[in-house]
């Protein structure tokens, strides 16, 4: 080779730096006064789990929460009181038969927050494909 093998390896180079282009236009279609990165708080997979969940049901109860994400009562708390403070969702506790009883439900916050999150993700997974020539 009397390139010394370099020529494969910028044609490399070229399509990384193509493709760090094109997600970061991605990131960069954010409307003016949203954020152009995913939201942290959605993006971990417990939380995910718990938002996704509201979002397909009015309500949930804790107990329908932990049997849906295989989880213990501690970690599901800590999540859960995580995207209550975030104004993610709402903590209903009354007591049904003497049992307490306590439900979430995802605010209209929460609604818009994991809809921009979708959204963020289906236009990486579109910029991830388009680098692939799928």
């Amino acid at each position: 080779m009397a390139n010394g093998g370099t020529a494969p390896r910028k044609r490399h180079d070229e399509e990384a730096v193509s493709a760090k282009a094109r997600l970061r236009g991605v990131r960069g279609r954010a409307a003016p006064g949203e954020s152009i990165e995913l939201d942290s708080l959605i993006h971990h997979r417990m939380r995910l789990g718990i938002i996704s969940a509201l979002a397909a049901n009015e309500s949930v109860s804790f107990n329908e929460l932990k049997a849906l994400l295989q989880t213990t009562d501690g970690n599901l708390s800590v999540h859960a009181r995580k995207l209550e403070d975030a104004s993610y969702v709402i903590c209903t506790k009354r007591f049904e038969q003497r049992r307490p009883r306590t439900e979430y439900r995802l605010t209209a916050s929460g609604r818009r927050a994991l809809q921009q999150y979708l959204d963020h993700m289906e236009a990486l997974i579109q910029a991830t494909r388009d680098t692939m020539g799928e």
